[in-house]
């Protein structure tokens, strides 16, 4: 058999084809079952595979190839994150649904007062820091084509000359395009689950992690002769001997973890599947073990591969080991194998990457300067009426070329040069500069936007000049006299020694850019406290964010915006259709009449606000409200101001409501349709006696139900099963039931009622003295009972007596009967014998009649006392 070139390409193109008919049919398999959010652990978990790239697949084997054990730290990382901070995940996941949240530069923004600005900011360091990594896709798609091609006995079609015998880069970037745009712009609204690219995305991370396996099996056991195999050949080549018994840097171990650990979540497409496209809580639960599984099991035999390539293949690129061993091996089984295994690695994250990164493109920063510039209703210059939805897939379109198009670009000057792993992590140490913001915002309440975007530019500037620009120096296309003489002449200013101090280059770029950073979030930040809608905002991504933030000073306003005007304006963006089915649901559950002529209170506006944020993001859904609101106040100032108002008042309300709740004396816990806690009350702390850790915003109800289980006596109670059963039975509305504790010692209701938004509200009341006085009440009745019966018992004791007494008395008569009998036959006795026989009898008869009537005093005496 004579390997073709060409049958890669072929392969290639079926291969994307194929995962985009499974994204499809994943669509269409939602859409039968819409609204019904079901957990999807594997799926999920498998997803988050999408943060092995090429650098994995490729990458890690050529970090081996070099430095041993080196590699170890990028994966080392998320599943030291994945394993131990999985609630902090779930805290993140739970903010982000409240929010309508699409992206990291949407949770920036939103926590520090939505600000369109920051926001911006994030969007655009994202782009520059995300290039290279995307760059290196393309050099390792480029570089495995070339590599079969080199080896193949092909070089053209007939006389047409494919773009494979030319810029293999470009051809790979156009098809990166076409296949994004095919994946990623189906859907406007941004928060919509999409069921089948997640689908697909988890396919292609069963794909390669089978290919990487079995190309590693081959390598091991069908080049090395198994394990005993490896170990001879590091024992008797002392090259390979020192590469894996080098001791490991620690400095550069503990900064790739950080970095590795950062960017898991904080990296676009990380954030886009661990955040967005979660489904259900407990799917992050389930993923606290099984992603962690999946990065041992890609990484197994990363050390074989790239022992065996270091024997085989001296002098080759350790980067290319991968499939250039079964090309060496004239396998073309395992070659086919190991390319699409790369083709899969790359593809799932320049697809997901470049989803995200246009989303961050459209809603924060093209949709704000358009309507800045234009205002909302001259948008993009359409006709009245018309939906943006068009215009906002165009531009996700052109931004999706952009990024791969600065991506090529960055392959040609540096990325080219640069070795994939090296590449990888400058990215990586770039998205770290959003770490203080995103994770200080979510503990630190006096964090402001000023604070935050000015410790990402200074960490984002030092990041710039102790990485980006020694690598595009490493690559020949600047001067090196910036690295060995420091900016005019002054050496404590080196790219990678700064002060004098010298470190490893990425450990010395992380340590310098995030102590930037961090001092210029706190001192910014420090300087003057947040603002009304930053303080606002804050307490929805604060861990106490239930207990309000008790900002009463709001003023109460009026303005000539109508329900119908809000609508229209929500409409342009999401669609009349979807529009009209939100708003339906929400004059329901308001209880409004529906007529577009009424007055917009603050609640229809913070909904429309709201439902935008799905399409353009939290930061542009404030910015179009708010010109909405221009067009009748006096500004622009006065309609963010109304905005803030408005906020200011649903912040109140739900201020007064929850100290409302937390004087009832029923424990009241209100879950989201995922089964999440989302808010309580102080009592259901008492009444349960729960452990402070149980009260925080994310909590699964399975916990709940488990935590009641086992401080009870009934065995049943702690079952799976039964834990199931009453949970189905608390979400149909149908729950209630009585459960005895133990500890602590009470007897508690159990009550649950559905929500509008397919929440339930569960209600524990401590009914402990009332059973108590039940139970009281139980116990007199069951006494008096048994008094009863003893009476009862006695009085039939007595009337067997004196049946007993009048048999007697019967027997005497009887008696005297037979006496007159005989002596009717000796009539010849004495006549004073007769006289006493007569006197004798005579005393008898009363002694028997008193004894009688004796024995029915004392049976009526006993029936009174009954």
């Amino acid at each position: 058999m004579v390997f073709q070139s060409w049958t890669a390409v072929v392969v290639g193109f079926c291969y994307v084809g194929l995962l985009f008919a499974v994204a499809t049919w994943g669509d269409k398999l939602a859409g039968r079952r819409k609204n019904q959010r079901r957990p999807r652990p594997l799926i999920y978990a498998l997803s988050l595979g999408v943060y092995c790239t090429s650098w994995t697949y490729f990458g890690s084997v050529g970090i081996s190839s070099r430095t041993g054990y080196d590699f170890i730290p990028v994966y080392l990382g998320p599943i030291l994150v994945f394993a131990l901070a999985y609630p902090l995940i779930s805290r993140i996941v739970m903010i982000a649904k409240t929010q309508n949240i699409a992206s990291i530069a949407d949770f920036i923004s939103a926590r520090y007062g939505k600000n369109e600005a920051l926001g911006a900011l994030v969007a655009l360091i994202a782009v520059v820091g995300i290039v290279p990594y995307i760059s290196i896709q393309l050099k390792a798609l480029s570089f495995s084509l070339q590599t079969i091609m080199q080896n193949s006995t092909w070089s053209g079609f007939g006389s047409f000359p494919l773009p494979l015998t030319g810029d293999i880069a470009l051809f790979v970037t156009l098809a990166m395009a076409v296949f994004a745009i095919l994946f990623g712009t189906r859907h406007i609204d941004t928060t919509e689950h999409q069921d089948g690219m997640i689908l697909a995305i988890a396919v292609e991370s069963v794909v390669k992690v089978v290919a990487f396996v079995a190309v590693g099996l081959f390598v091991t056991y069908a080049l090395a002769g198994g394990v005993s195999g490896l170990f001879e050949t590091v024992q008797k080549d002392a090259a390979i001997h020192n590469v894996f018994n080098h001791a490991p840097d620690g400095g550069r171990w503990l900064s790739v973890t950080l970095v590795s650990a950062i960017a898991v979540l904080l990296l676009p497409r990380q954030f886009h599947v661990t955040v967005v496209e979660n489904a259900h809580g407990s799917d992050v639960r389930r993923a606290a073990w099984l992603f962690p599984l999946y990065l041992v099991l890609i990484n197994l035999f990363v050390a074989p591969i790239a022992i065996v390539g270091l024997q085989m293949l001296p002098g080759a690129d350790p980067d290319t080991y991968v499939l250039a061993l079964p090309v060496a091996a004239q396998s073309h089984f395992f070659t086919i194998v190991a390319f699409v295994g790369g083709v899969s690695a790359a593809t799932a994250m320049v697809i997901v990457e470049t989803i995200a990164l246009a989303i961050m493109i459209s809603n924060n920063i093209v949709v704000p300067l358009v309507l800045l510039r234009q205002g909302e209703n001259n948008m993009f210059q359409q006709r009245e009426g018309e939906s943006r939805s068009t215009a906002l897939v165009k531009i996700r379109r052109m931004s999706i070329c952009l990024i791969l198009f600065l991506a090529y670009l960055y392959y040609w000057l540096a990325g080219n040069a640069a070795a994939l792993a090296q590449t990888g992590l400058i990215s990586f140490a770039a998205i770290a500069q959003f770490a203080p913001s995103f994770f200080g915002g979510l503990y630190w309440r006096n964090g402001t936007a000023r604070g935050a975007a000015a410790g990402i530019i200074a960490g984002f500037a030092v990041w710039a000049y102790t990485l980006l620009i020694p690598s595009f120096i490493d690559s020949g296309w600047l001067g090196t006299g910036l690295l060995q003489d420091g900016p005019f002449g002054i050496a404590a200013l080196k790219p990678r020694q700064l002060l004098g101090i010298e470190f490893d280059p990425l450990t010395h770029g992380v340590l310098w850019s995030l102590l930037a950073n961090i001092a210029g979030y706190a001192g910014v930040s420090a300087l003057r406290p947040p603002n009304r809608i930053e303080a606002l905002q804050a307490e929805a991504f604060l861990p106490d964010s239930r207990a309000g933030s008790g900002l009463t000073g709001f003023r109460l306003w009026r303005s000539s915006v109508t329900l119908g005007q809000v609508e229209d304006t929500v409409a342009r963006y999401l669609g009349a259709e979807k529009t009209r089915e939100a708003f339906d649901g929400m004059i329901r559950m308001r209880g409004l009449a529906d007529d577009p002529a009424i007055e917009a209170d603050v609640g229809i506006l913070n909904f429309g606000e709201h439902l935008l944020a799905s399409a353009i993001g939290p930061a542009s859904s404030r910015l179009v409200m708010a010109l909405l609101l221009e067009r009748h106040a006096k500004g622009s100032r006065d309609a963010i101001q109304l905005l803030d108002d408005a906020s200011s008042a649903i912040e109140h309300s739900r201020s007064v409501l929850q100290s409302a709740i937390d004087n009832v004396p029923q424990g009241i816990v209100v879950f989201d349709q995922a089964g999440a806690l989302v808010s309580w009350n102080a009592a259901v702390k008492d009444v349960l006696a729960l452990p402070a850790a149980m009260l925080k915003v994310g909590t699964r109800i399975d916990e709940f139900l488990v935590y009641v289980g086992t401080r009870t006596l009934e065995p049943e109670a702690r079952r799976t099963s039964a834990i199931a059963a009453r949970r189905s039975r608390l979400f149909a509305g149908e729950g209630h039931w009585r459960q005895r504790l133990v500890e602590p010692l009470c007897v508690v209701d159990i009550h649950s009622g559905k929500l509008p938004d397919g929440g339930i509200v569960v209600s524990f009341s401590d009914v402990t003295e009332t059973v108590a006085a039940a139970d009281a009440l139980m116990l007199a009745n069951e006494t008096l009972e048994l008094r009863v019966a003893e009476r009862t018992a006695e009085l039939t004791k007595l009337n067997g007596e004196l049946a007993k007494a009048k048999a007697e008395a019967d027997a005497a008569n009887q008696g005297k009967t037979r006496f007159f009998a005989a002596a009717s036959h000796d009539i010849l006795q004495p006549l004073n014998a007769a006289r006493l026989f007569t006197s004798t009898l005579v005393e008898g008869q009363q002694t028997a009649d008193r004894t009688i009537v004796r024995n029915v005093d004392a049976a009526l005496e006993a029936v009174e006392d009954i």
